[in-house]
């Protein structure tokens, strides 16, 4: 089922021909509702096969993604929060948005390596050999 395009940001927008929703029956509170209308949905959306993200941000996307995506590379993401449809919907695309967001953020800046400062080290062997000290003050007493 097609349905419209989902926005992400300023370079990322999924075409709909890339969601695949199915509904389902949902469990929960909503009376005869819940038994009778299938208000839960099941979003799909082929990750590794989509041409709107780049090769980062499949790959990040995946492993954010965990065991909700299949090892062929296609998200399942089930929503069945709200009684109605159209809310479920919502919330299964939000949720998605949320997640392709997070793998298309910059990587963290690398670490700079930084030594010790010259006090910071005297200071650390100052308190070990005082620690040293301690400990040995807790054996038997030499006997004269």
């Amino acid at each position: 089922m097609a349905s419209e395009a989902l926005f992400i940001n300023n370079r990322i927008t999924l075409a709909g021909w890339e969601l695949t929703e199915q509904f389902v029956l949902a469990g929960g509170p909503g009376g005869q509702n819940v038994n009778k209308v299938s208000t839960a949905v099941q979003l799909f959306f082929n990750i590794s096969g989509s041409p709107s993200l780049s090769e980062r941000v499949k790959e990040n996307a995946i492993k954010l993604a965990g065991r909700r995506a299949s090892k062929e590379g296609v998200l399942m993401i089930e929503a069945n929060r709200f009684r109605s449809q159209e809310r479920n919907r919502e919330d299964a695309r939000e949720r998605l948005k949320e997640l392709i967001l997070a793998a298309a953020a910059p990587p963290p800046p690398p670490r700079k390596k930084t030594k010790p400062t010259k006090g910071s080290v005297e200071r650390r062997l100052k308190e070990k050999s005082g620690r040293s000290e301690v400990k040995k003050m807790r054996g038997r007493p030499a006997g004269d």
